[in-house]
């Protein structure tokens, strides 16, 4: 009974698996095709990779997308620390109120959100472009961060603050010192996963731009209306090996620390 439960489980998870990657691994495999229709394989080839690079409105759209991924989850990286700093500091009441205020834009539809950012820049009178969409890609970087960050700042140990500035240290310096260095591998994997988070946005960002500027997930979107051509495969297989990776990067870290951990215990 129990090898048959253990069976069935593992069939179980193997379909999970199925019908979540089985597009995805469609999707890398016609990225290599050689023939542009999706029904007959022509043969490997790496022309699309290479046709994709020459692309200049790509290469323009790809540029977007890095820099608005890195400056908002920098930026947001800084914020989100300053914020737990705040927060973690607060009565245990105002804590929990906080964190649930915190929280309410990870839980609320990102197409809200992108509206909601669109009205309040057309009530400002903001002109849409570049800097419309990176405060909206740092707004909901935040979060991210925040969650990321508090269960290092709940870890501290306050003493070790309070004997470097016993010791001589300024205030800023025993942070530096002192606090930092333990809330980095915590700003990192915030820092990494709003770089994602920024990276894979489109709804926001949808509503977010303004014309002759585009994000990757924009580009496609447009392309994808006129007709999928294999460059597109090409393209979304990147992605989506450079989103694995840096996921990747985003668990390592926690995992590391943790083995560490038992390792001294």
């Amino acid at each position: 009974m129990k090898t048959r439960r253990n069976v069935l489980r593992k069939i179980y998870i193997a379909l999970i698996f199925l019908f979540l990657y089985a597009p995805i691994v469609t999707l890398m495999v016609l990225s290599f095709n050689a023939s542009r229709t999706r029904a007959k394989w022509g043969g490997f080839t790496l022309k699309w990779y290479f046709q994709l690079f020459r692309n200049s409105i790509i290469l323009e759209a790809l540029s977007n997308t890095l820099l608005i991924a890195f400056f908002s989850a920098a930026i947001a990286a800084v914020i989100g620390t300053i914020a737990c700093i705040a927060i973690h500091g607060m009565k245990k009441r105002n804590r929990a109120i906080m964190m649930g205020i915190t929280n309410i834009p990870m839980l609320n539809a990102e197409i809200v959100t992108g509206i909601s950012l669109m009205l309040l820049f057309i009530s400002l009178g903001v002109r849409f472009g570049f800097g419309t969409i990176l405060l909206s890609h740092i707004t909901f970087n935040i979060p991210y961060v925040i969650l990321s960050v508090m269960p290092r700042m709940k870890q501290l140990n306050p003493s070790t603050y309070e004997a470097a500035m016993d010791l001589g240290a300024s205030r800023i310096k025993a942070f530096f010192k002192v606090v930092f260095p333990d809330l980095l591998p915590g700003i990192l994997s915030g820092f990494l996963m709003a770089f994602t988070m920024s990276l894979d946005d489109f709804i926001i960002t949808h509503f977010t731009k303004g014309p002759g500027i585009d994000t990757l997930s924009t580009k496609i979107y447009t392309e994808v209306k006129k007709g999928i051509k294999p460059e597109m495969y090409a393209l979304s297989t990147l992605i989506f090996v450079t989103v694995l990776l840096l996921l990747l990067l985003v668990n390592k870290a926690p995992a590391k620390q943790e083995k560490e951990a038992a390792g001294t215990n």
